[in-house]
């Protein structure tokens, strides 16, 4: 997917050549008095567009504004002005590129177009499914371990994007193999991330990678279209055909992998759906 770099998204496989934590209850304060979250209201009513995403730092207690390489001109001008109106409750920084939307987890799943990554391995009851990318389920009914097709995983029973970034998948009764883990990390819970947490990613294009946590209930505007709110942002990279795949802290489940911009090579920005929405969503639980 193109694209505020669009999710982190489906990557098509012609061309494989075969990412709510909700802040707490009492608002965030900025260091002038002002409430964040009336800061983020006025950045929704004057610059959301495309390219821009905004985001608590719960240590500074500042909103943190980020606009990717495609916020110029004109546009920029309106960020930076948004910005300045609200003094020290906000700050502004750039993200290299475009934000655009990007199976153990981590590991690859296969659609009859594009190629995502499983994110966790989920129960009800008796039965098995897994999370990924809501943009991922949106686009694809039926998944597979590989693009050949020859082995069947199951059909997407629930997608949720825009707003929200998950989807669950119910694995087919011929698949039997779900472990709890991410790559050899057990997984054993789901938790809230904060600012300041070193986290992991994994995911089938550039495999694991690790940064840390900037900001929380971050609402971004894709390029490629869909504005998704109460992502969690970080340093950690990824590339297309990242997308669903897990952010974890040791055996922490903590979101699937959404989207943002840079690449594994450069670095960049990367914005995760936090996995406790998802889970309560679907009433399912990390085995």
């Amino acid at each position: 997917m193109s694209g505020a770099r669009h999710t982190f998204g489906r990557m098509p496989l012609a061309a494989i050549g075969v990412i709510g934590l909700l802040l707490a209850a009492t608002p965030v304060l900025a260091r002038d008095g002002a409430s964040a979250d009336s800061a983020m209201q006025a950045l929704e009513r004057t610059i959301a567009f495309p390219g821009t995403a905004w985001g608590v730092d719960a240590r500074t207690g500042q909103v943190v504004v980020t606009v990717d390489g495609t916020v110029k001109g004109a546009q920029l001008a309106s960020v930076r002005s948004a910005v300045q109106r609200l003094g020290t409750t906000a700050r502004l920084e750039f993200a290299a590129g475009t934000f655009h939307l990007d199976i153990t987890g981590g590991d690859a799943i296969y659609g009859s177009r594009y190629r995502c990554s499983l994110g966790f391995n989920v129960t009800k009851g008796s039965a098995h499914y897994f999370l990924t990318a809501g943009h991922c389920g949106k686009a694809e009914p039926q998944w597979w371990t590989s693009a050949s097709h020859t082995t069947f995983l199951g059909n997407t029973t629930g997608a949720t994007f825009p707003g929200k970034d998950y989807a669950i998948v119910q694995y087919a009764s011929t698949y039997t193999s779900y472990p709890s883990s991410v790559g050899s990390q057990s997984i054993t819970s789901a938790a809230n991330a904060f600012v300041g947490e070193a986290v992991t990613r994994r995911g089938s294009t550039t495999g694991v990678h690790t940064g840390t946590v900037t900001a929380l209930n971050v609402t971004v505007h894709y390029q490629s279209g869909g504005t998704v709110r109460g992502l969690i942002q970080t340093t950690v990279c990824a590339e297309p055909g990242d997308s669903g795949g897990p952010l974890y802290a040791g055996t922490k489940a903590l979101g699937l992998t959404s989207g943002g911009s840079g690449d594994c090579k450069s670095g960049g920005t990367t914005f995760f759906q936090p996995v406790i929405p998802a889970l309560s969503a679907y009433g399912v639980t990390i085995p």
